[in-house]
């Protein structure tokens, strides 16, 4: 049996797809699987809160029409052989990140063209044209697009989109001092979504060492982590 190689590639802003990808790599790991790790970072630092509400709603604005981010050169480990790719990112205004839109605009044909793509999608609840668009385009750059896992936020609606907004301004509204705190009590993903991402990289692991066809891995969408605050 050949030893098994998974790239995941991710942009995440304020830790929360960063979390998922360190428990499905340890995962994956843990079944054997060699797992490289490439962060996406933006030329220009961009900082979580992005601070204030005029900032947060000029960003809510522009990335509705999918602005790009300039991001540094991918490191050597990325033009190796892989058995699998996962491409990680949050949604950004119903859209995928502005660094992950660059990554395919300049590297996708090269790292993806004719790789196994699983896309990873950290969001508040709305996925499905982000996701929608990430499969357009990397089908685009010749990738075979898999069974996606979308992962998201906790709390329910209308206060999730409200708490996210509040937190990247900036604001605290998981605090017990704030007037949200009662229907917000956190922001983000759960410890349990967290353990099942682990979960999740052990089947995908077990499924690749095992010789299985990675095209038949398949998980609901999105995945039940749904977790009653």
């Amino acid at each position: 049996m050949s030893h098994k190689r998974v790239l995941i590639i991710y942009f995440s802003l304020s830790s929360q797809t960063r979390n998922l990808v360190r428990a499905i790599h340890h995962g994956m790991e843990d079944q054997g699987v060699s797992v490289t790790r490439e962060l996406l970072y933006p030329m220009e630092p961009l900082h979580f809160p992005l601070g204030g509400y005029y900032k947060t709603i000029k960003m809510m604005v522009v990335t509705c029409f999918r602005l790009r981010l300039a991001i540094a050169p991918l490191s050597s480990a990325c033009e190796q052989d892989f058995d699998l790719v996962i491409l990680a990112g949050p949604t950004w205004s119903y859209n995928p990140s502005g660094p992950i839109l660059s990554f395919l605009d300049r590297d996708g044909k090269r790292i993806l063209a004719g790789k196994n793509v699983i896309p990873l999608i950290s969001c508040r609840g709305y996925y499905r044209f982000h996701l929608w668009g990430l499969s357009r385009l990397l089908k685009r750059c010749g990738a075979r697009v898999l069974a996606p896992l979308v992962v998201t936020h906790t709390t329910k609606e209308p206060w999730r989109t409200i708490g996210v907004f509040l937190k990247l301004a900036g604001k605290v509204p998981e605090s017990g001092k704030s007037w949200i705190s009662n229907h917000y009590p956190k922001y983000g993903h759960s410890r349990d979504q967290i353990f099942d991402a682990g979960k999740i990289g052990q089947e995908i692991g077990k499924a690749l060492c095992d010789g299985n066809d990675p095209t038949t891995l398949s998980f609901p969408v999105p995945v039940p982590f749904e977790v009653s605050e």
